[in-house]
């Protein structure tokens, strides 16, 4: 189905109001994943362990040792970014403000420019800012060594609810618009994120691949913080499925070869509550200073040092 659903669902993005409703017949990525070999990320460790449940994982913790484990460069989990206070009022303060229907299950708040990843053309549109209330969560980010200069210019409010189906299917996010740090903070449940290797970035070269517009990675690819892996690096996650631990309050960041090279969901069956979470992105260095398309991006990243 091409059209836009009721629900906000379209193409291969299903809910389960339209699964029901449409006769959809959706294939379930969990049954796949749980097919392969799974690892979980230890938070405390900062390395993966064999399992699929990362709670169980972070109870392990103190029996953990160096040599079961593998690395994936690119991933940060820090518990307790938000305190429960802050949490509670950003909850509402972000319930103050219109919900709009999204796809699979979910509802957003959108504040950042239009884009068109297609024709990779992007407008201001009326994108001013972002609410005042929200602005601490942007002054707890720069505090992070990671993201020190992070300049938002896209923050999402995401809401999962689970009477709903609601989930994220696996994707790569774009690669010609948000760069490379790709920024979750949890304001309300648990849940986990669920990586596995992009298998195009091992067959063929990423100037090659342009979906998700990785062709674009190479041109930028000298100003990442974390390098890329090579292929033979990259082929001990294969027949591997990666589960991140997403606790309520945290802070999540894929950066480098665990954001480019593989795709990353939210699977259904990982959201039991009502979950919200705001992500960030920020703009690809050819937006920024110095890059061929900085002049397109002045006024986006402007506005988006405004607060409202």
């Amino acid at each position: 189905m091409n059209t836009i659903r009721p629900c906000g669902c379209k193409g291969v993005r299903t809910c389960l109001q339209c699964e029901q409703d449409f006769n959809i017949e959706k294939p379930n990525p969990r049954k796949e994943y749980q097919k392969l070999e799974a690892w979980s990320w230890c938070i405390k460790c900062r390395r993966l362990y064999r399992g699929w449940n990362t709670q169980t994982i972070q109870a392990e913790h103190p029996l953990h040792g160096g040599e079961n484990a593998l690395d994936l460069p690119g991933i940060l989990v820090e518990e307790r970014f938000l305190s429960p206070e802050e949490a509670e009022k950003t909850i509402a303060d972000l319930d103050s403000l219109p919900w709009c229907i999204s796809q699979s299950g979910r509802r957003k708040q959108n504040f950042g420019p239009k884009t068109n990843f297609k024709k990779r053309k992007i407008q201001n549109g009326n994108f001013q800012g972002f609410p005042q209330t929200t602005q601490y969560i942007q002054q707890k980010l720069a505090q992070r060594e990671v993201l020190k200069d992070f300049q938002t210019i896209e923050q999402c409010s995401l809401e999962y609810d689970p009477t709903k189906g609601a989930s994220i299917d696996p994707h790569i996010d774009d690669c010609w618009i948000w760069g490379e740090r790709v920024v979750t903070v949890n304001c309300l449940g648990d849940a986990v994120l669920t990586l596995c290797l992009y298998q195009e970035v091992l067959d063929r070269d990423l100037n090659d691949i342009c979906k998700y517009n990785l062709d674009l990675v190479p041109t930028y690819e000298k100003h990442l913080l974390s390098p890329l892996l090579d292929k033979d690096e990259l082929t001990i996650f294969q027949g591997k499925v990666i589960r991140i631990p997403m606790p309520n309050l945290s802070l999540i960041v894929l950066y480098g070869a665990a954001r480019y090279q593989f795709e990353h969901s939210v699977l259904r069956e990982d959201i039991d509550q009502r979950r919200v979470c705001v992500a960030y992105r920020e703009f690809t260095p050819m937006y920024l200073e110095g890059g061929k398309s900085y002049e397109k991006g002045c006024e986006v990243t402007k506005n988006a040092l405004e607060f409202w």
